[in-house]
């Protein structure tokens, strides 16, 4: 009887190690972006012996990191019940407490977690500290403010270095977070990720070649770790951004090591969307289209896949498909709706209120897309960068109030790229809306016009068609003594890059417009000045009729 209660106790002691190793691999596969390994791993546990409370807190996390807030707040009070490691869970649902604005109860829920721990214990602050890094809002001074309560416990431990690193990278201490990831590594080399992370810092800091340089240090030792193939691919995308001429054959790069670490990741719905978010910042939308397409495959629910439709239906010409993919995301409550959404959607009934020959817009629908594309810039105002080119379509098709709309909204953030090109094509769009023969002029408009010249003016004072196009602009609005100053300024322009500036015959035929267009100004009120003017036109072009009819008259 001895003899098998031994025989029973080292038999449970087995079941003990294998569960712990399995708890193990189920860490590995999650730090290595295994998600569906780690949840197979995590069920077969639980399934196995309910009473391992780890288990589902773990399985948990992985929900609540692929955004599916009910699975995880089940699992997490299915482990309260749990035999052995049950507090965990309360970290977890402190969490869900965070991401919906409940400090005061996620912090109650913490203390449930840390009350339970043992004298030596300091795993439960590490998982708190990443609660409140993982959680909507991170939140970094108190994820560091725990860490340092796992310090005082065991303090040279590699998984608190780890984190460490993590809360200082987020709190934006990069020395810090180099010196804790670095002792991380080096206290335990098995330790990838944190290894990985010194060259994120380097990325951080735009030393792509160093970067790319750390990363290759661990691809030699560890070319099945798949976050490192994420790390170069969007390492290589920043860096085509920075370098002219680059672009290209590093966003190949880029694409090719995504690919690869979506082959040694797993091809789950969420590595999925995280792949169809890269392909948006890269701008590859026929790949995007082809992942999402497959993504409804996997779940025809999935309320994300229909932002990545819409964006790809939109880039490659099905606009009602954009349009009813990107309603249909808009319109559930549930669904978290960024500027893109708003961007894309408004895009989308623009190019549909757009006539298939470009010379004439549905306004109702436009209007629409113009409601749509101000969300968007009142979310994000970075996205004014990328409406440039759409005015300036509108305004090259000719549809210059239409082009106004767009490029008055991409102005109204003066750290856009384009600022200084999107005002000019602003000013010429109002001022050929309003040159139109027969119309009722728009002053209020043409006086933004007047502002977007002069914003172009202060960017770029030699830029010398500007002071013709706002001079234009102010003899619409009939303010000659304006018009007067600019056409002037473009003269003293042209005359100090000297005679060889002078000569050209497009400059000629400019000139000629000053001089005529001055002199009937002062017309109105110094016939000496005006003779002048159209005497200098005279100078330049003595058969020109207009002047010389105009002196004629003048000299009656």
């Amino acid at each position: 009887m001895n003899k098998f209660k031994i025989l029973g106790v080292a038999f449970l002691a087995g079941m003990t190690v294998s569960y712990a190793q399995d708890i193990d691999q189920a860490k590995k596969e999650i730090d290595a972006e295994k998600y569906q390994d780690a949840k197979v791993t995590l069920k077969s546990i639980i399934k196995s012996d309910p009473s391992e409370g780890k288990a589902f807190f773990l399985l948990g996390n992985i929900y609540l990191y692929q955004s599916i807030a009910d699975s995880a707040k089940m699992t997490y009070q299915s482990g309260l019940t749990a035999k052995d490691d049950a507090h965990f869970n309360y970290i977890g649902l402190g969490q869900l407490d965070l991401n919906n604005g409940k400090a005061a109860e996620a912090k109650a829920k913490f203390d449930l977690a840390i009350k339970e721990m043992r004298r030596k214990d300091f795993e439960e602050y590490v998982y708190v500290a990443k609660a409140y890094m993982n959680s909507i809002k991170p939140d970094y001074k108190n994820a560091i403010s725990t860490l340092n309560l796992a310090k005082e416990k065991n303090g040279e431990e590699p998984q608190v270095l780890l984190a460490f690193g993590d809360a200082y990278y987020g709190d934006k201490n990069q020395n810090q977070a180099y010196s804790n990831y670095r002792n991380a590594f080096q206290a335990d080399n098995s330790l990838i990720r944190a290894k990985v992370q010194l060259g994120v810092l380097l990325k951080g800091a735009k030393a792509y070649t160093e970067a790319v340089a750390a990363y290759n240090e661990v691809l030699a030792t560890n070319p099945g770790y798949g976050p490192l193939y994420r790390e170069l691919a969007e390492t290589y995308y920043l860096w085509g951004l920075n370098v002219p001429g680059r672009q290209d054959e590093y966003l190949k790069k880029a694409l090719g090591y995504y690919e690869k670490y979506m082959t040694l990741t797993d091809y789950s719905l969420t590595s999925r969307m995280r792949h169809a978010d890269f392909l948006i910042l890269a701008k590859d939308y026929k790949a995007l289209e082809i992942e999402a397409n497959k993504m409804k495959e996997l779940d025809k629910v999935n309320p994300r896949i229909y932002r990545y439709l819409g964006y790809s239906a939109y880039q490659n010409g099905n606009v009602d498909l954009a349009i009813k993919s990107l309603e249909d995301y808009i319109a559930n409550p549930d669904n978290k709706v960024i500027n893109l959404d708003y961007f894309y959607l408004g895009l989308s009934n623009i190019k549909k209120a757009t006539s298939d020959d470009g010379t004439s817009i549905e306004p109702v629908l436009f209007e629409k897309g113009l409601v749509s594309i101000r969300k968007a810039v009142e979310m994000e105002k970075s996205v004014t960068n990328d409406l440039g080119e759409v005015g300036k379509n509108l305004y090259e098709q000719k549809l210059y109030k239409e082009a106004a709309a767009v490029l008055e909204i991409a102005t109204s953030n003066k750290e856009s790229n384009g600022f200084l090109y999107d005002n000019y094509y602003l000013g010429n769009a109002i001022y050929f809306d309003n040159a139109k023969p027969g119309i009722v002029k728009d002053t209020v408009a043409l006086k933004k016009a007047d502002i977007a010249y002069g914003n172009v003016i202060t960017a770029s004072p030699d830029t010398q068609d500007v002071y013709l196009s706002r001079a234009r602009t102010n003899s619409l609005l009939e303010n000659d003594e304006a018009m007067i100053m600019y056409y002037q300024q473009y003269i003293d322009l042209v005359t100090k890059k000297g005679p060889e500036e002078l000569a050209k015959p497009a400059v000629k035929a400019k000139l000629i417009e000053c001089y005529n267009t001055m002199a009937a100004g002062y017309a109105n009120f110094d016939k000496v000045k005006a003779k002048e003017y159209f005497q200098k036109t005279l100078a330049i072009d003595p058969t020109n009729a207009y002047a010389t009819q105009s002196l004629g008259i003048l000299n009656k």
